[in-house]
């Protein structure tokens, strides 16, 4: 039987983006100017973005602690984003080292856990924009978009796994969002509109370092990704 928990959406948030660190920010950008000029990439975001329908990559998630200077957790799967009229849809499936599913739609967070049978659910309704800025951020909504929420700058260029990329920085405008993740790092893939990699800081030093690959975009996905496979038995939690 479904139950209701009070709780702290800002914490809640904050511990989903360690589950899932901006949520595969799979900026649409098809190229961007040798020059480095950033209204030059934001302007092409911006028309790549009005193409965008869906994508999906296999992910590598690593958390960095800054205390022991290591890698303390490593998580491994598939993402999906696709547009439903204005919202962009996003799920997560986490093989890697324990099953997890991770949905983010119609103003909701799921989050499904296999080995105990449960869901729990955060209504996100009421921070809507501050979560898609997080989870969703560049899917749709274009470089002068994501200037609403981040002031952006722009590092240059940067070869990743002997790709070069542009390089951005992402400072959170909301002083509440900057209280978890003072700042972002993004390496655009300019020959295939994507980002091959993104650094997720806290404000203790640590970061979740993301990593993709097999990046298909535009490639139908069926409904059934973006929809949770329970039984009547499954335990259910609103938060």
């Amino acid at each position: 039987m479904a139950r209701t928990v009070a709780v702290n959406f800002a914490a809640v948030l904050s511990k989903f983006m360690r589950w899932m660190p901006i949520s595969m920010l799979l900026l649409s950008v098809c190229a961007f100017a040798q020059s480095g000029d950033l209204e030059s990439v934001l302007g092409q975001m911006d028309a790549a973005a009005a193409k965008f329908r869906t994508t999906q990559a296999n992910f590598t998630w690593a958390q960095y602690n800054a205390v022991v200077n290591d890698i303390t957790d490593t998580q491994k799967g598939k993402i999906y984003f696709r547009r439903v009229g204005k919202e962009i849809q996003m799920a997560a499936e986490i093989t890697q080292p324990q099953a997890k599913l991770l949905i983010f739609s119609e103003g909701k967070i799921q989050v499904y856990q296999p080995s105990i049978d449960q869901v729990d659910v955060y209504d996100a309704s009421a921070h809507r924009e501050e979560v898609e800025s997080l989870l969703v951020l560049g899917f749709g909504g274009g470089g002068h978009e994501m200037l609403k929420s981040f002031d952006v700058n722009y590092l240059g260029t940067e070869k990743i796994d002997g790709i070069e990329t542009a390089k951005l920085d992402l400072v959170p405008k909301s002083q509440k969002m900057k209280n978890n993740f003072p700042h972002i790092t993004l390496w655009i893939d300019a020959s295939r509109g994507v980002s091959l990699q993104q650094q997720l800081f806290e404000t203790n030093g640590d970061y979740r370092l993301a990593k993709y690959s097999d990046i298909q975009i535009n490639k139908k996905i069926p409904d059934s990704v973006f929809k949770l496979k329970t039984s009547s038995k499954t335990k259910t939690l609103n938060h």
